[in-house]
């Protein structure tokens, strides 16, 4: 099949599966070839990316961006396909010269360039599946969710636990009424560890001063093409890059957009937990203008949605200090160091580091539980992980992701006003069309306006008269 029909196939073949699948987890109908591959290209090629060659296996590389050409052939040992692939340092070029040859793009990058990647592959048709968190600010993951309405890709944000059959499970215990409404939740993280060693590199650490001391860069990166869409000359520091950019304010979110994500997966999903009213830092210890806190503690609140009753959701990060006690009715021990409390009224609730392997917090009760058997399974289960499930909806051979932008956009955006509550401190009024009420100072980084040229995208997916636009 000529590549440029071949591509225009797998596309028609997706629209039609969206347009015939009535349910998230429905089976899908449209199929293609089964010996027909997707072309897939790399939008950072090292660390991270391993799990894109990991889940995209089958499919063809056929083309690398990074930055840093010392990423591009990083996986060799386990992907050798990466080295048949061509390879650029500005995504752009590589979208824009490739076009014709290219399906589907993963976004493996930095948070600070999630979302000018992924945009400048949406509008050139192309299918996208983006690292988490799924952006770095608010108006960025409102115009993606608005991209994916325009452009009719398929979309997804790569979180494995939303493929798990534990966070379907909850949501199946949850509305057989097994915990009652629940009224409160509660997830966790030790750290960050500002030290913390992945066997090669730094994954948290601090510079010795403020600003960090400019060092110069090595001879195989590209820093202005790393720093992207941000504006402003930013030196180079050695902690920038390659992993330890996440704990500094211009380019991550710290564990905010490291684990809630994963962890905060379920409680948001099955409690439908996306529009706050109130977004409150309770508790917090150090950061500054340049890193996120050693420690916080934000709560949400959220009015009753539907039949579900108001609901206070809290994230907790730091020392042992910051997690939340050990509540009454719990009867396994010591709290794990990450995971999600759910607080019902009929019964204690708690998921774990992944949104996974739930359990009720009494030991007895849940054996009793399993032992006369769980509510029926009403979500279909996903084999192989997001970017499997992802690949399979792009060929009509299964429904759209579970974290498609339509969820994963709203879900960064509850997320993000938590990074502000973090970063500027006391009480955040939020609406989800006019930003933050009550302290409209802060609206500049819901929709930061300093962005470089060349790297603004999105603009004209926003009507003039919107309000939300100006922010």
């Amino acid at each position: 099949m000529p590549e440029l029909n071949r591509r225009n196939f797998v596309k028609t073949a997706a629209l039609a599966t969206a347009a015939f699948t009535p349910a998230r987890f429905a089976i899908g109908k449209a199929g293609i070839p089964a010996n027909s591959r997707l072309n897939i290209a790399m939008i950072g090629a090292g660390n991270i990316a391993g799990m894109a060659y990991g889940g995209c296996k089958g499919e063809n590389i056929v083309a690398l961006a990074d930055v840093d050409s010392a990423m591009f052939h990083q996986k060799k040992e386990d992907h050798p396909e990466v080295l048949k692939a061509k390879t650029f340092a500005d995504f752009r070029v590589m979208l824009d010269k490739m076009g014709k040859e290219i399906d589907a793009v993963c976004i493996n990058t930095p948070d600070h360039t999630h979302f000018s990647a992924t945009m400048h592959a949406m509008e050139m048709g192309m299918h996208v599946c983006t690292q988490k968190p799924l952006t770095h600010n608010i108006w960025q993951a409102r115009t993606l969710q608005k991209a994916k309405k325009k452009y009719k890709v398929t979309t997804q944000m790569a979180v494995q636990g939303h493929t798990f059959d534990g966070i379907r499970q909850m949501k199946e215990w949850y509305e057989a009424d097994v915990f009652g409404q629940i009224r409160e939740a509660h997830s966790w993280i030790e750290g960050p560890k500002w030290r913390q060693f992945d066997g090669k590199h730094w994954y948290f650490h601090k510079p010795s001063a403020f600003p960090p001391k400019k060092s110069l860069p090595p001879s195989s990166l590209n820093w202005d093409l790393w720093l992207g869409p941000n504006a402003g000359e930013t030196p180079f520091h050695e902690l920038y890059h390659p992993l330890s950019w996440r704990g500094f304010n211009a380019f991550g979110n710290g564990l905010f957009g490291d684990w809630m994500p994963h962890i905060s997966d379920a409680p948001v999903w099955i409690l439908d937990l996306f529009e706050p009213v109130v977004v409150e830092l309770e508790e917090k210890e150090g950061g500054n203008d340049w890193v996120v806190p050693d420690g916080n503690r934000v709560r949400w609140e959220f009015k009753k949605r539907g039949s579900k009753a108001p609901c206070t959701f809290y994230w907790h990060n730091g020392d042992s200090s910051y997690a939340p006690k050990t509540p009454e009715g719990w009867t396994w021990g010591k709290l794990p160091n990450r995971g999600t409390l759910y607080f019902g009224d009929k019964a204690l609730g708690y998921t774990d580091g992944r949104s996974n392997n739930p359990r009720l917090g009494n030991k007895e009760d849940m054996k009793e539980f399993k032992k006369n058997g769980y509510p029926a399974e009403k979500y279909e289960r996903i084999k192989g992980g997001p970017f499997v499930e992802w690949i399979k909806a792009i060929k009509g051979e299964g429904p759209e992701p579970g974290a498609n932008f339509d969820f994963s956009a709203p879900y960064t955006e509850m997320m993000l006003i938590g990074v502000l509550a973090a970063r500027f401190g006391g009480r955040i009024e939020w609406d989800p069309k006019k930003g933050i009420t009550n302290r409209p100072e802060l609206n500049k980084y819901v929709r930061p306006d300093n962005v470089r040229e060349g790297w603004d995208y999105g603009q004209n997916l926003w009507k003039k008269k919107s309000k939300f636009a100006r922010y």
